[in-house]
């Protein structure tokens, strides 16, 4: 935007003088750079509603927690994953569930109706029930069900652990393109190959314009060489200085030891941060690539995976998907579940 301010503009759009550009003499850089830093005072203003104890109150999901008088936030020192088992404990006491329908709602921005029904709540049970909850096998040998181990990387209320987790969207990706095993056989070099030579193996930046990005790319029939190792390129990378020691601690505390450097960077092959499921209604399509249009999509991706993170022909997965265990039957309630969580939030 010019330093002036357009007359035709209205006045809720007109943006403050510290975010205002003359775009006619700015470099490319900073352009870029205030464009980012616009994009970031945005996000950073959009909150879930909450009341004033701090509990969210928007979504379905929030009001049927409070009407049904079940823990709605961690307690003092209590951490996401204490509080969702205490959730599940609740829920389990619930005898007779207070259900939410539209006329609670409706919505206004969501083509949906602003309930939480029966379904709605076996999909939370299935998103809160942890491995060692299966009940066990049937006569015959058929494997549990209705186990999501969802609150491993999601736990509520924020539904997210701010992880870095590798679900297997990036090998998904590479074998659809280039055949079943490919990504697991994929050359992937090592700290000090990398090191030695950015510009052949990390993504593009203003220290390194020429940079080939091709672990930063998505699979292309064309280049084999193409693929999305997510983490991988910013971990031990000097360009991105900021991102070092955070990224590098959930990588050490997803492990559970002190590795090594290298051992690290192996670690962030193919993973990428754990988002929110809060108002997931306003993010589709899902997953980083974009590579699902819906909910159902999205979990019966997660039936495939958790199988291969079993099967051990996941490269690099995530140990929490060896906990997942759903039938076809899970996939329905689930996504129930995951849309009332969407609110209309300002």
């Amino acid at each position: 935007m010019l330093g002036g301010v357009d007359a035709s503009i209205p006045e809720e759009l007109v943006l403050p003088p510290l975010l205002r550009l003359d775009v006619e003499k700015a470099s490319d850089e900073a352009i870029v750079n205030d464009v980012a830093r616009l994009i970031a005072a945005y996000v950073r203003q959009l909150e879930f509603a909450r009341d004033d104890g701090g509990a969210f109150v928007g979504s379905p999901f929030d009001l049927f927690l409070l009407r049904n008088d079940l823990p709605r936030r961690p307690r003092p020192g209590e951490t996401p994953q204490k509080y969702s088992r205490r959730l599940a404990r609740a829920l389990d006491s619930l005898a007779s569930p207070l259900f939410v329908a539209d006329v609670d709602g409706p919505f206004a921005f969501h083509a949906q109706t602003f309930r939480f029904d029966a379904e709605e709540l076996e999909g939370l049970r299935i998103f809160l029930r942890e491995p060692l909850e299966a009940p066990n096998a049937p006569q015959g040998g058929v494997a549990p069900s209705g186990v999501g181990n969802c609150v491993a990387c999601h736990p509520a209320p924020l539904f997210t652990d701010f992880g870095f987790h590798n679900t297997g969207v990036t090998q998904r990706e590479y074998d659809a393109v280039h055949g079943g095993g490919a990504f697991a056989a994929l050359e992937i070099p090592t700290r000090a190959e990398r090191a030695a030579d950015p510009n052949a193996f990390l993504p593009l930046t203003f220290r390194h314009p020429l940079a080939t990005g091709r672990f930063r790319a998505a699979a292309d029939a064309a280049n084999a060489e193409l693929a999305d190792l997510g983490a991988w390129n910013v971990a031990f990378n000097p360009d991105f200085p900021h991102a070092q020691a955070p990224l590098r601690k959930a990588l050490a505390r997803s492990l559970g030891r002190n590795p090594g450097k290298d051992a690290l960077l192996d670690a962030a092959i193919a993973r990428f941060k754990t988002p929110g499921l809060r108002d997931l209604g306003h993010s589709n399509p899902y997953m980083h690539d974009g590579a699902f249009d819906t909910l159902e999509d999205v979990v019966g991706f997660y039936v495939g995976s958790s199988n291969a993170q079993r099967s051990g022909t996941l490269r690099n997965g995530a140990p929490e998907l060896a906990g997942i265990q759903l039938s076809p039957a899970d996939v329905a309630p689930l996504a129930a579940f995951l849309r009332s969580l969407n609110e209309d939030y300002e």
